[in-house]
């Protein structure tokens, strides 16, 4: 009779081919590729489309079985010896940013592809099945919000008003996936998990910092987002006193200040940020009446982040009326911190260890799918070294040493949460 073990006995010095997965990669970068060496692949474009028919032709070259749900995440499974054993997945997303890199996302899935390229090359078969997954919409910058697929998939994000959602064109998630025809109706449940695992570039300067070649993934930040909207007065600038003015700009400087200062008093993990400010009505020699601008908060504990947000609103409320203005203060996003399984994170670790990597523990501070999936099922997530720490940017950089470590790493967490068939 068969007997499964630990990939210990037998797999021990098993590793994934570099060059063949840097060549998926590279091919896969081709699809929207930009000058400056970048990628811009949106989601549910033709482009996009491309890199999914590839990926799934790659897929199906290797024996795999393609399932497609109702957002469009694409599920390739390989066979496990136990039919009744539950998947043990990795992936992550095809999409870019409009100025992306070429590793942001699709590392994790070309990582996961690549690990079912290995287990044929070699003839191994595990007890559970092998899943990659490329998740719809992680990106967010063509629909809002970010994560979508991975959202939808976990329930977290409703479904019929993810597919309503459009673009700065007015074109629905719903109209997307059928222009592409990415529309799936295979059911698949987050039950069906064992474990899954993302592979990922840090998309910070941690690791490089450090030297380090692995980051095990203990988890996300939190974040709450606002828009903010500032109202006073437009008027003249040379013939209006400072004491008389109501000047919206002056409340959101004020504003910005706040926000990072609340971050400050929320270290080592705080975060704050304004990323966007529009100014009415915009002319030189006018006082701003109006700004909108967006807030942006992280931290790695609940209680730390729900202060931060409390803050932020008090402090908000107490600026404008020092300068006369009226607000309005709108959440636009609210994600809980993400603290990743702990046996999934063990098994992240041990294989980097096994493979005598130097690692150590981190915490993301970007979103990303694992966080979504990690709600409902077990889930961890793998960091590389990414050049300067610089994403979501066309000069974004990973060396194939480090791609293939990660991807090695992947290998040994997966093979031990599935088991390896051996002996008699």
């Amino acid at each position: 009779m068969n007997t499964y073990v630990t990939p210990t006995n037998h797999t021990n010095d098993l590793h994934t081919d570099s060059d063949r997965l840097w060549q998926a990669l590279m091919e896969m970068a081709k699809l929207g590729a930009t000058p400056k060496g970048g990628v811009n692949r949106q989601a549910l474009t033709d482009l996009e489309r491309q890199g999914r028919d590839l990926f799934i032709q790659w897929c199906r070259a290797e024996g795999c079985t393609i399932r497609i749900d109702n957002i469009g995440n694409i599920f390739a499974r390989r066979e496990g010896s136990d039919p009744n054993a539950k998947t043990v997945m990795a992936g992550s997303h095809l999409d870019s940013q409009p100025t992306g890199g070429k590793y942001d996302g699709c590392f994790g899935v070309m990582a996961g592809l690549e690990v079912i390229r290995t287990l044929n090359e070699h003839k191994i078969t595990t007890q559970a099945p092998i899943e990659v997954v490329a998740w719809t919409n992680e990106e967010g910058c063509r629909f809002a919000p970010c994560m979508m697929g991975s959202g939808v998939f976990s329930g977290v994000l409703e479904f019929d008003a993810m597919m309503a959602r459009t673009d700065a064109e007015g074109v629905t998630v719903s109209d997307a996936l059928d222009a592409i025809h990415y529309r799936g109706s295979d059911e698949v449940s987050p039950s069906e998990i064992k474990a899954y695992f993302e592979p990922h570039i840090e998309q910070g300067p941690i690791l490089e910092d450090t030297d380090t070649t692995i980051g095990v993934v203990i988890g996300g930040l939190g974040q709450k987002w606002f828009d903010l909207t500032l109202t006073g007065l437009e008027a003249h600038a040379g013939p209006t006193p400072m004491n008389l003015r109501r000047d919206a700009m002056m409340g959101a400087a004020e504003v910005t200040q706040a926000l990072n200062r609340i971050a400050f008093d929320h270290q080592p993990h705080g975060r704050g940020t304004v990323g966007c400010m529009t100014l009415h009505p915009g002319s030189r020699n006018v006082i701003p009446g109006q700004v909108k601008m967006t807030l942006d908060m992280r931290h790695w504990e609940p209680k730390a982040l729900e202060t931060m947000g409390q803050a932020v609103s008090v402090a908000v409320e107490e600026i404008c009326q020092r300068h006369g203005l009226a607000y309005e203060l709108t959440p636009t996003a609210d994600f809980a911190p993400e603290h990743f399984n702990k046996a999934c994170v063990d098994t992240v670790r041990q294989a980097a260890e096994k493979l005598q990597l130097s690692h150590m523990d981190i915490i993301s501070g970007a979103g990303h799918d694992a966080m979504f999936v990690g709600r409902v099922a077990p889930a961890a997530m793998i960091f590389i070294p990414c050049k300067d720490g610089i994403s979501h940017n066309e000069i974004e950089s990973a060396t194939p040493e480090h791609v293939h470590a990660g991807c090695n790493v992947l290998l040994h967490a997966m093979l031990e949460a599935a088991g390896v068939e051996g002996g008699e």
